[in-house]
């Protein structure tokens, strides 16, 4: 199977947010203009998720996704908010391909099933976003990382397989924009304990750890967030259109936006990949 790497764009209101643990969500620019910058390098899919949507109990990125889908042509996942099978809808006919749904899924697992029935399994992706709790457990959280369920997050993770999820989406709260490394061992549990893709996230801060959660996390594909917008920050012209009314890429610019994370672009990290021996998709001009 050919490992996707997919660039993940976290939106609060009509900004890229990025924080550390879901948290300090700090401006970075225009979401729609990094995925088509993604799309240009050879993305091989985008994941949008509403930050704050479940939170505020709506979803707002509509327009977002329209004119993400309009200019690029690769899957899109779209995240948050999302408690119907209306709402479901709404967010494929503006653009989406798939959705992930995290909080209602665990509030009403039956609308993990009532979507696969509706949309096919293939277009839901059930999101696990968990915390360790020590000895190899996992909590899973909701409300973008807010809410305890204690619920085990590998147990929901086989259950939302058998209600119909076509996909899981794990990300760890503990590494999220840390760029120390995914959570291993959570992604392997997960990965061990359902047949269907798996896709990593949290705390991806250089190339050796998107090769390592692939080879030892068992990961079929791996989300990214800071490891590519900050490099995406450092590179384009200050003027860019992504960067209109952002009072604070300067500072970003000098300070690089965390010590943790390397400079690393898409095409430069597919290359590497294909340079450990994993398939995966050339990037745009490789």
């Amino acid at each position: 199977m050919t490992v996707r790497v997919i660039p993940r764009l976290e939106i609060k209101g009509p900004n890229l947010v990025k924080g550390i643990h879901f948290e300090g969500l700090r401006v970075l620019g225009k979401p729609e203009v990094f995925a088509r910058h993604y799309y240009e390098e050879g993305a091989d899919e985008l994941i949008y998720i509403d930050a704050v949507a479940s939170l505020y109990g709506r979803n707002s990125i509509l327009g977002i996704v329209e004119r993400t889908a309009s200019e690029t042509f690769v899957p899109l996942t779209v995240a948050g908010g999302l408690r119907t099978l209306d709402d479901i809808r709404q967010v494929l006919r503006a653009g989406a391909d798939k959705v992930a749904l995290n909080t209602a899924a665990v509030k009403n697992p039956r609308l993990i099933s009532e979507a696969a029935h509706k949309f096919g399994s293939s277009t839901i992706v059930v999101s696990i976003e968990a915390i360790r709790l020590g000895k190899g457990r996992y909590e899973a959280y909701t409300d973008f990382g807010r809410e305890s369920t204690g619920v085990d997050a590998i147990e929901w993770a086989a259950r939302a397989v058998e209600l119909g999820a076509g996909e899981l989406l794990v990300t760890s709260i503990d590494r999220d924009g840390g760029g120390k490394g995914f959570d291993i061992g959570l992604t392997r549990k997960i990965a061990e304990a359902v047949p269907v893709p798996v896709i990593a996230g949290g705390g991806g801060g250089a190339m050796e750890d998107v090769a390592e959660v692939i080879g030892e996390g068992a990961a079929d594909a791996v989300s990214i967030a800071s490891l590519l917008h900050y490099h995406l920050i450092r590179t384009l012209p200050v003027d860019d259109e992504a960067f209109d009314a952002e009072g604070n890429i300067e500072f970003l610019r000098r300070r690089g936006g965390n010590k943790n994370i390397a400079d690393c672009g898409l095409g430069v990290l597919k290359k590497f990949l294909a340079g450990k021996g994993f398939d995966v998709r050339p990037a745009e001009g490789s």
